[in-house]
């Protein structure tokens, strides 16, 4: 039975991850500037410190940057490595999870399959398990911290301590100091979920103090000699600079306190829109006394309500509780017994009116002047496909919970992967860049100067176009004199929508992130052009 269960996983698993790289490339601007600065590393054989653009990348640690060159060392150089590593990373939690479930209730042998589809099929964790950003990476490394307390605390093993070391040490490489805000509540909170019979000063918060300090000091062997090599500015930088300044800017008031909880029901779909769930966590809060329950939620509350308080707020920043989630929910839908159509009525509901959107919406957008072309070029058979997944959910028989919840994971994969590829194929083009990175690539090696307007250029072309090097910077206010200097370069322009170009006086054009033009244009063609605002990429 578990290893069907296991196949059953990695072959859900496998379909996202090959939908995922066939239904689209690098999105910009955050993916192909992390490919990128990967890019240079590989470029530059300088694995110690990253660098874009010449100047070294203090942003992010460097794990995620060495495991994509490790990769390429092994498989070439290629387009698909980069974006299956954070995916590796989430099949890995995706099992780590069900082997927690198995420790905190070993009773119920279901919730720990159910656990695992829970969060495998939930509907973020979908759409970032070929993304290639760090919080598949933190979500891994502190579901192994917290793996590793519960081995501590169960077995009193060093592998447990070890385990959490390991977790903060590879936290820190991944995305920096994060992984503490996730792993030190739930840590910290051990005697309000487990036995304080258990947790003396020298059993349980001393390990806790020599498992943070080492964990800190293994990141130190990276972060000192890179500190030394990069220069005091990129030391200053890593050190403290982008910790203190993301603070000061997390607390700029740019989403409101609720917004986390506003969006969980999407971001958790289906499982939040499901009666099993809420009727099992009501008889739960009533009957039960799970300790299990209890880590739950000395997991998710503390850094939910932290990151509410926090204002600048990104939906993945809470990926790392999806785990946690996943298993609250599969752990009070034990406590709910049988299963019936009326349990999913709701999750059938909202996913026929988003078929009813989707048949409707880009035949009657097509006259209105701001929408998104893709949007209007939207196949009616994907609503109609929504449409029936909402009908076929409903009307498949549901014996077990059990069985409802693998029914509920394929229908959320499904339909997520089938909006995605959908909705990739038919913007075409509007959010990938391959096409000018790979004309780039041609100017480059006919020794054309390029140059970007801008202030800062966030690396969105070197990969996908294989350069070399960087265009230059330049803001808009000194193209003439560039071109003065450069009389046979070009220069990467990006129009909006609203700007009427000529589209025969261009060398080169894309429709970019709807209706904005990113143009490759030559001195001529700039002048013809140059009382327009041309905005950078970002």
């Amino acid at each position: 039975m578990k290893l069907n269960n296991t196949l059953h996983i990695i072959f859900i698993w496998l379909t996202l991850v090959t939908i995922g790289l066939i239904s689209r490339s690098y999105f910009p601007i955050d993916e192909t500037r992390y490919v990128t600065v990967a890019w240079n590393m590989w470029l530059n054989h300088d694995y110690l410190v990253p660098y874009l653009n010449g100047v070294a990348y203090s942003h992010k640690p460097p794990m995620l940057f060495w495991l994509i060159n490790l990769g390429w060392a092994v498989f070439g150089v290629n387009d698909w490595w980069p974006r299956l590593v954070p995916s590796l990373f989430a099949l890995v939690t995706v099992f780590l999870t069900r082997q927690l479930a198995a420790r905190l209730w070993p009773q119920q042998h279901n919730t720990s399959h159910n656990a695992a589809l829970i969060l495998l099929a939930s509907g973020l964790w979908v759409i970032y398990s070929t993304a290639l950003m760090f919080d598949m990476l933190i979500a891994f490394f502190t579901m192994l911290g917290v793996l590793g307390l519960i081995i501590a605390y169960q077995d009193r093993s060093l592998k447990g301590w070890l385990l959490f070391t390991l977790a903060i040490a590879g936290g820190l490489l991944a995305k920096g100091p994060t992984i503490l805000f996730q792993l030190l509540p739930v840590a910290l909170l051990a005697t309000w979920w487990g036995s304080k019979a258990r947790l003396s000063i020298k059993h349980w918060y001393l390990p806790i103090l020599y498992a943070v300090l080492a964990g800190i000091s293994i990141a130190l062997l990276w972060a000192i000699p890179a500190g030394i090599h990069g220069g005091q500015e990129y030391q200053h930088a890593i050190f403290w600079g982008q910790t203190a300044n993301r603070m000061v800017d997390s607390f700029a008031h740019k989403r409101p306190i609720w917004w986390y909880l506003m969006l969980l029901p999407v971001l958790l779909f289906p499982w939040l829109l499901w009666g099993a769930f809420w009727k099992g966590l009501l008889k739960t809060v009533r009957t039960q006394n799970d300790w299990g329950i209890r880590l739950c939620m000395a997991w998710l509350l503390p850094v939910l309500i932290a990151f509410s308080f926090i204002s600048g707020k990104q939906v993945h920043y809470i990926l790392p509780l999806f785990p946690a989630f996943a298993l609250l929910i599969a752990r009070v839908i034990e406590n709910t017994h049988g299963s019936s159509r009326s349990q999913v009525l709701l999750i059938s509901l909202v996913t026929l009116a988003l078929g009813l959107l989707l048949v409707y919406l880009p035949s009657h957008l097509q006259s209105h002047p701001n929408s998104a072309l893709w949007i209007q070029t939207l196949p009616q058979w994907l609503g109609w496909l929504t449409i029936a997944l909402g009908l076929a959910v409903f009307a498949l028989p549901k014996a077990t919970q059990t069985a409802t919840v693998t029914q509920l994971s394929v229908f959320s994969v499904s339909l997520i992967v089938c909006l995605m590829f959908v909705v990739m194929k038919s913007s075409n083009g509007a959010y990938d860049v391959r096409p000018i990175s790979k004309k780039l690539y041609d100017l480059e090696l006919q020794h054309v100067p390029i140059a970007y307007i801008g202030t800062k250029y966030p690396g969105i072309f070197n990969f996908l176009g294989r350069l070399p090097q960087s265009p230059e910077i330049v803001p808009q206010t000194e193209i003439a004199d560039w071109f003065a200097q450069h009389p046979t370069g070009r220069i990467i322009a990006l129009f909006k929508g609203s700007e009427k170009i000529d589209l025969q006086q261009v060398e080169f054009y894309q429709i970019y992130r709807g209706s904005s033009k990113l143009t490759i244009l030559n001195h001529q063609q700039w002048l013809t052009h140059q009382n327009m605002q041309a905005d950078a990429v970002d």
